[in-house]
């Protein structure tokens, strides 16, 4: 293919000479002549692993070269990737300037060009970014529509400073967000047997958000890793040998079993461990910001819950799941009790409904907080699905047993239903239904 990459920083130096490498003609653009004649001189204007050999290699051989002119590289290719910074502002926002720049160019271009060309960008930008900047200056510029006289798609990197080359044959996935069909098609031709790794094609503002996922879950990550490396230091721990064997467990701790948006936690460990380490930790006089706002942040869930409840209006509400989650009849610590008790403390109308919560069966510490904790709660219990359904205005779907999928499928039942753990994979949020984090 005829490829035209625009910013010849870290992003695009990198992906150029890679591209190049794989039998594609490629296009560097910059507004700074001294990267641009770096890389026609067959030097790299960035300093990584590889890189330079092969961009000497590749422009020696004549399928890289580098311009500042727009028109140029834009007329002669098929496809524009677009690797320009996004810094950030001082409050924190992002500056897409050079990405509005570098559209607004294109799109001047694109009004001269017969041929259907397709902008990529690979610039890291925040939801919304696309469709709110990218899209209407290439429109506004060319006076054509996006979509279909021109493609359009968001193929964030996955790039890692050090291992870049690396990274690029060996991507964790390949995500395209397209406005359409014909526009990913293209893309997809340039990445087809380039790498070895899924290929996922979506809409544009889950790939913009997907990157951001990625980086803040790394920046998590570190931070989480390090807390726990500081208490075991205190404690006479090895935190290396601790998160060694952590990592060993792919089951769960490296997995996405936890990973999956939806209600609170709860049940009898992981609130009791949270609280005890996290006290362990001010004993020892030791700030755990990250670990300290674990507990707050699940008790920021409840309250969404609370809030998507109370803005139906209904006071008439029927609860499914009592229990932290399905298959089991543990109710300490349930975030659903929570709720339950927020509610009736308003005023609402309460029916609940979990087939693993029966007096007659339940035992041990389980009975204890029945009769201790939630006498009140016990007696709005019902003896069917159908009962709470009937009963209610708004049906919450409290854990993730597989018996109130049924209630979906009860289009004459429910005013609304707010599904706080998504417990059909293919509902979607709708004036009727809706999830608490989809």
């Amino acid at each position: 293919m005829r490829i035209s990459i625009f910013g010849m920083g870290y992003v695009g130096a990198i992906t150029a000479g890679c591209l190049a490498r794989e039998g594609h003609q490629v296009v560097g653009v910059d507004i700074n002549q001294t990267k641009v004649d770096l890389i026609n001189a067959g030097k790299t204007p960035v300093i990584e692993k590889d890189i330079g050999e092969i961009i000497a290699n590749t422009v020696a051989e004549g399928r890289l070269r580098a311009t500042t002119d727009t028109a140029d590289a834009v007329h002669g290719t098929e496809m524009s990737l677009v690797c320009v910074g996004t810094p950030n502002r001082r409050n924190g926002s992002l500056d897409l300037s050079y990405v509005r720049n570098v559209s607004e160019e294109i799109g001047r271009v694109l009004a001269e060009k017969d041929d259907y060309h397709v902008v990529v960008m690979r610039s890291t930008m925040l939801p919304g970014s696309m469709r709110e900047v990218v899209i209407p200056t290439l429109e506004r510029f060319s006076g054509k529509k996006a979509g279909a006289d021109f493609g359009v798609c968001i193929n964030p990197e996955f790039l890692r400073e050090g291992v870049a080359v690396h990274d690029f044959y060996h991507p964790p996935k390949t995500v395209i967000g397209e406005i359409g069909k014909r526009s990913g098609d293209v893309l997809e031709a340039m990445w087809d047997g380039l790498v070895d790794a899924p290929l996922i094609r979506t809409d544009l503002e889950t790939a913009e958000m997907v990157k951001y996922t990625d980086n803040v879950s790394h920046a998590l990550k570190v931070a989480f890793a390090n807390e726990i490396g500081n208490i075991c230091k205190r404690l006479g721990i090895d935190g290396h040998k601790v998160m060694d064997i952590y990592c060993q467990d792919t089951k769960l701790n490296i997995s996405p079993y936890y990973l999956k948006p939806g209600f609170a936690f709860g049940g009898s460990c992981l609130p009791k461990d949270v609280r005890a380490l996290t006290y362990k930790a001010r004993t020892m006089d030791l700030d755990v910001p990250l670990l300290n706002a674990i507990m707050p942040s699940n008790r920021n869930q409840v309250q969404h819950a609370i809030d998507l409840i109370e803005a139906s209006g209904k006071k008439k509400v029927g609860v499914l799941g009592l229990s932290f989650k399905e298959g089991t009849d543990d109710m300490r610590e349930s975030p659903v009790v929570d709720l339950i008790e927020y509610l009736l403390g308003k005023g609402y109308d309460l029916r609940i409904y979990d087939r693993n919560v029966n007096l007659a069966s339940v035992v041990g510490a389980n009975k204890d907080f029945i009769h201790n904790s939630i006498p009140h709660i016990y007696e709005l219990l019902c003896e069917s699905m159908e009962e709470v359904v009937d009963h209610a205005d708004t049906l919450v779907i409290g854990n993730g047993d597989r018996e109130f999928a049924q209630a979906l499928e009860r289009d004459d039942a429910v005013e609304k239903i707010i599904d706080l753990v998504r417990i059909d994979p293919a509902a979607r949020s709708n004036g009727r239904y809706e999830g608490i984090c989809w």
